[in-house]
C-alpha cells in the first residue's frame, strides 16, 4: 500500500472555514477527516486542524490547497502560489472585499505552518472563464471593460462537483442554483457555464443573506446625493445590511426566519428570495432554450426542501417538477426534473491539487 500524501484544503468564505484532508495516494481521492474551525484565530484554527488529523492518524499535510472566491482579471486558471500570484491576490482584493483579504491571511498562515508544502489557489471564478461575449459583457464603456470591469461568476468550484457528479448522466442543458448565504444561479452547456446570475462581484445576482443581489443603481446614487454615503457605508450597505436580513430586520439565516413564520417581514424575505431564484431560473431557461436538469446545491438548496419546493412551485408553468428524496413524482419528466445534489468543493479542490502538484 502506498504512503498517504495528504492534500489539507481549506475552504474559506466570507465568515467561516471549512477544512478537509484527502489521500492522495488512494485511487478514490479519500477524505481522512473533515470540520470547520473559526478562521479568526489563525494559529487556533490550524491547532485544530492539525489535532484532526493526528486523531485521523494522518500525517502532516504534503500541500495545501486553497478555495479563492476571486482572482482578479489576470488569475482565472487554478494554479501554484507563488509571490506573483499573492501579488495579483492583494490587487485583487476590491472585487471581493468579504473575501480576498481572508483568503491572503489564510494563505500567509498556512504558509507559516507549513513551510516549504505547494499551496494551489482554486478560484471560484475559473468555471466560469470561458462564458461567451454576450454573457461576460457588462454593458459599460469598452475602455472599462479593458480594466478587468466584466461578469466573473463564482461558486465554480460548486458547480465544477455537480457536473462531476452528474458525470454519465449530465444533461445538455443544465441549471445550478447553489443557494447559501451567497447564492447564484448558473446555466451549463455540455458542462460548460454559459452564464449565470452573479456579475463583476459576489453581489450581484439574486437576493441573499445579508447582499442585495441585483439592484437599481439609482438607488446608491441617491444613497449618495441625500445621505452623503461614501464607498464604505454604501459597500456595507449592499454586502452586510440587506437582502433577507434587511427585509426581515431580523436574521439573514434562513432557518430562522422559517422559526419566525407567521411575521409579516420573515415571511416577505424567505418569499422574496424564492421568487428572485426562480426568477433567475427562468432566466437560464432562456439562455439555455429550456432546461433538461436544475440542480438544488449549498447549504440552503441541499438542507431546505420547503425553499426547494417554493422555487420550483414558482416554475409550474415550466412543468418543472421537484424530485425530492424520493416523494412521488407524479407527472415526472426527466427533461424538467429538479433534484439536490451536495455542494463538494473540498473535493474539487483535492482534485485540481493532485493535478497541480502531482501532474495527474
Amino acid at each position: 500500500m502506498s504512503e498517504p500524501r495528504i492534500a489539507l484544503v481549506l475552504n474559506s468564505g466570507s465568515s467561516s472555514l471549512k477544512f478537509a484532508a484527502f489521500d492522495l495516494a488512494a485511487p478514490d481521492l479519500r477524505e481522512l477527516v473533515a470540520g470547520q474551525v473559526d478562521p479568526t484565530d489563525g494559529a487556533a484554527a490550524f491547532a485544530t486542524i492539525d489535532a484532526a488529523l493526528a486523531k485521523a492518524g494522518a500525517p502532516a499535510p504534503a500541500s495545501v490547497g486553497h478555495r479563492i472566491v476571486h482572482g482578479g482579471p489576470k488569475l482565472l486558471q487554478h494554479c501554484l502560489v507563488d509571490d506573483a500570484v499573492i501579488r495579483e491576490l492583494e490587487r485583487a482584493e476590491p472585487f471581493a472585499p468579504l473575501h480576498v483579504p481572508q483568503a491572503l491571511k489564510l494563505l500567509e498562515a498556512a504558509a507559516a505552518r507549513y513551510p516549504g508544502r505547494p499551496q494551489i489557489a482554486c478560484f471560484d471564478t475559473a468555471f466560469h472563464a470561458e462564458m461567451p461575449a454576450i454573457a461576460r459583457t457588462l454593458p459599460i464603456p469598452r475602455a472599462l471593460r479593458a480594466d478587468g470591469i466584466h461578469r466573473y461568476g463564482f461558486h465554480g468550484l460548486s458547480c465544477e462537483s455537480v457536473v462531476d457528479q452528474l458525470g454519465d448522466q449530465l444533461p445538455g442543458r443544465l441549471i445550478i442554483a447553489h443557494l447559501g448565504n451567497g447564492a447564484s444561479v448558473t446555466a451549463v452547456r455540455g458542462g460548460r457555464s454559459v452564464d449565470t446570475s452573479m456579475g463583476l462581484t459576489p453581489t450581484g445576482g439574486v437576493v441573499m443573506s445579508t447582499r442585495t443581489g441585483d439592484l437599481d443603481p439609482g438607488v446608491l446614487i441617491h444613497l449618495m446625493r441625500t445621505l452623503g454615503c461614501g464607498p464604505d457605508e454604501l459597500e456595507r450597505f449592499l454586502d452586510k445590511d440587506a437582502g433577507m436580513l434587511g427585509v426581515s430586520g431580523r436574521s439573514g439565516d434562513m432557518r430562522v426566519l422559517h422559526a419566525a413564520a407567521g411575521d409579516a417581514n420573515a415571511d416577505l424575505a424567505v418569499a422574496m428570495f424564492c421568487r428572485s431564484v426562480a426568477k433567475q431560473i427562468a432566466a437560464m431557461m432562456v439562455v439555455l432554450g429550456g432546461v433538461d436538469r436544475i440542480v438544488f446545491t449549498g447549504g440552503i438548496g441541499e438542507h431546505d426542501p420547503s425553499v426547494r419546493r417554493s422555487i420550483c412551485d414558482g416554475l409550474a408553468w415550466a412543468g418543472v417538477c421537484l424530485l425530492d428524496h424520493g416523494e412521488p413524482a407524479s407527472g415526472f419528466t426527466a427533461t424538467r426534473a429538479a433534484i439536490m445534489l451536495p455542494s463538494r468543493e473540498e473535493r474539487q479542490i483535492a482534485r485540481h491539487v493532485q493535478a497541480l502538484v502531482e501532474g495527474r
